[in-house]
């Protein structure tokens, strides 16, 4: 591992791919050795903005991400300093005022449609995983996330899919694929690539 005995491990992927379902289950079996933090997290605040003109922002570009401080907050992980992730409000399209303390873990499970896009981020990474899943699917999975948790309406969800959110995934996802060590087709759940993900971790930690 090249973060002094820390595991980072990114996932990577297109809106509604999957990626929060893999973290999860990476969380689920490895319990407390693993802390998962979302790119989402660190859109950046926004306070001089008015809702309206926050509402018009793309949101899918790598400039509305505070990525540089989340490479930041790794650095502290791994050398065994607790950090306070932000807290993003959706509802608002905002920073909050609020933070989460993640402590000092063994694995760190990043998650994220632009993870790859950063050479930096990327080469703090001791694992790229690329969850590949079918546009359709991943368009419907955003309309039910995005009406029923965050407060949008399906026309605001459609138009930001048409205006934003493809036309970014084409550019700034997709090409960076090629980066990834491991591609997940199928979704988070594939049980074949989802052992052998299991399965490098747990080699990658006994060595450590």
């Amino acid at each position: 591992m090249k973060n002094d005995g820390v595991m980072i491990i990114g996932i990577a992927g297109g809106t509604g791919s999957g990626k929060t379902t893999l973290a999860e289950h990476i969380a689920e079996a490895f319990g407390d050795k693993v802390a998962v933090i979302a790119h989402d997290s660190y859109y950046r605040a926004q306070n001089d903005r008015t809702y309206e003109e926050r509402c018009a922002q793309n949101y899918d570009h790598p400039d509305a991400f505070e990525t540089e401080l989340l490479c930041l907050h790794l650095e502290e992980l791994t050398h065994g300093r607790a950090v306070d992730v932000p807290v993003y409000d959706y509802t608002v399209h905002n920073r909050s005022d609020k933070t989460v303390r993640v402590e000092p873990r063994a694995v760190i499970v990043l998650e994220g449609i632009l993870l790859f896009h950063s050479e930096r981020l990327r080469d703090m990474m001791d694992l790229k995983i690329f969850v590949d899943t079918d546009a359709d699917e991943r368009i419907l999975r955003r309309i039910i996330r995005d009406t029923k948790e965050r407060g949008r309406t399906l026309d605001s969800v459609i138009h930001q899919y048409l205006t934003t959110v493809k036309p970014m995934h084409d550019a700034f996802v997709e090409p960076y694929k090629r980066y990834a060590d491991v591609i997940v087709p199928g979704g988070g759940s594939n049980p074949v690539v989802l052992d052998m993900i299991m399965a490098r971790i747990t080699k990658q930690l006994a060595e450590a």
